[in-house]
């Protein structure tokens, strides 16, 4: 293999496709960057077996072929070079001389026979949406996927696909993450088709998903999906098994509601943090009166209080949550305008638009009150 390509391309290449490997790989090859070199490109492919992710960027192919090389380290190596074009030549060794204006250097390689191959969708369906849309949604859905794996399916993300929409799930026993948009789908019929995308997936893709409105295309089948945009094709294996009803966990009705200002609440609940974390439970107080919200925390080393102005109805309720579950909400909202709904203060506070939208959130309180 002898190729020329662009410093920046290539860095950037490797950069997207080592977000697919893993700390702990079940096998050697799964440390390494596959580079295949034809056609005037050169594609980039890691994997960890279960999820993989392929780059492609144009090369002066002077000799075609392929090889494996350390992903990491190679990325590394990339990152230093000095701009312009390099000049990467392997041979029968499979080590590869990489040269770029007066810098020459190498690194072993590894035989490719073993690389697994990327998972082939069958007979698939698909869903169309702009990738700078489905990025923001996965950014507003991700931080309430489950980080324990004592509960696996939690550690995936619901994807509901009904003709034109597409919603974005997540839960981990505390709270709950609901984003809807309208998709081009491919779906049929009144049924929703449910697919569980690994938490992890969605979290990369999410970060190489470029701020463009051009569409990236998923295509699905019972037990893989790929992601097309750009020059890159994510792929990855569905989780089996059937996701919670989430639909029963939420209330029908609300006793108490409360419309205010997202940006006074979110700043009034970062405050709080800083006295709820020294006092080791993280729990921030609220109490609604009339017109009238107060947030608040203690811990030995001083208190917190601040009272928001609010438009209530309904009775007033005193209750408490983990500071870091509403943050995480707060901060993943754009509105100015938010609305809490209540029922007591040992059911789930649900926090959306004033008006019914696209995305709603769900907290469970902490018991402090009697």
């Amino acid at each position: 293999m002898k190729i020329t390509v662009d410093v920046n391309a290539l860095s950037g290449a490797l950069n997207t496709v080592t977000r697919a490997l893993t700390a702990r790989p079940v096998s050697e090859i799964m440390n390494y960057v596959l580079l295949e070199a034809s056609d005037g490109e050169l594609v980039l492919t890691c994997t960890d077996g279960n999820f993989a992710i392929e780059s492609r960027i144009p090369a002066q192919v002077e000799e075609t072929g392929r090889a494996a090389y350390n992903g990491r380290f190679m990325a590394d190596v990339i990152r230093k070079l000095p701009g312009g074009e390099v000049t990467l030549t392997s041979d029968a060794s499979l080590a590869v001389r990489i040269r770029s204006g007066a810098v020459r250097t190498s690194l072993a390689g590894m035989d490719p026979v073993e690389f697994p191959e990327m998972a082939e969708v069958e007979d698939g369906q698909h869903i169309q949406l702009p990738q700078d849309k489905l990025r923001a949604m996965i950014s507003r859905v991700s931080f309430a996927v489950a980080a324990d794996e004592s509960r696996q399916i939690l550690t995936g993300m619901l994807m509901e696909i009904r003709p034109g929409s597409l919603r974005l799930v997540a839960l981990d026993g505390f709270r709950l993450a609901m984003q809807s948009s309208s998709a081009q789908t491919s779906v049929t019929g009144a049924e929703p088709v449910h697919l569980i995308c690994p938490g992890r997936v969605m979290n990369e893709l999410s970060r190489i998903l470029p701020e463009s409105q051009e569409d990236c295309d998923i295509c699905f089948d019972r037990k893989h999906m790929q992601i097309r945009f750009g020059s890159t094709l994510l792929s990855t294996v569905l989780m089996a098994g059937q996701y919670i009803d989430y639909e029963r966990i939420l209330p029908a009705s609300f006793a108490t509601v409360c419309r205010m200002d997202r940006g006074q609440l979110a700043s009034a609940i970062d405050f709080a943090s800083l006295y709820a974390r020294e006092a080791k439970n993280n729990l921030v107080k609220m109490k609604i009166e009339t017109s009238t919200l107060g947030v608040s925390s203690n811990a030995e080393l001083g208190d917190f209080q601040q009272d928001l102005q609010i438009d209530q109805t309904g009775p007033m309720l005193q209750i408490a949550f983990n500071a870091k579950y509403l943050s995480d909400v707060l901060h993943s909202i754009s509105e100015d305008e938010i609305a809490l709904k209540f029922n007591s203060s040992v059911q789930p506070c649900v926090i959306g638009p004033v008006e019914e939208g696209d995305y709603l959130y769900l907290i469970l309180p902490v018991r402090v009150f009697q």
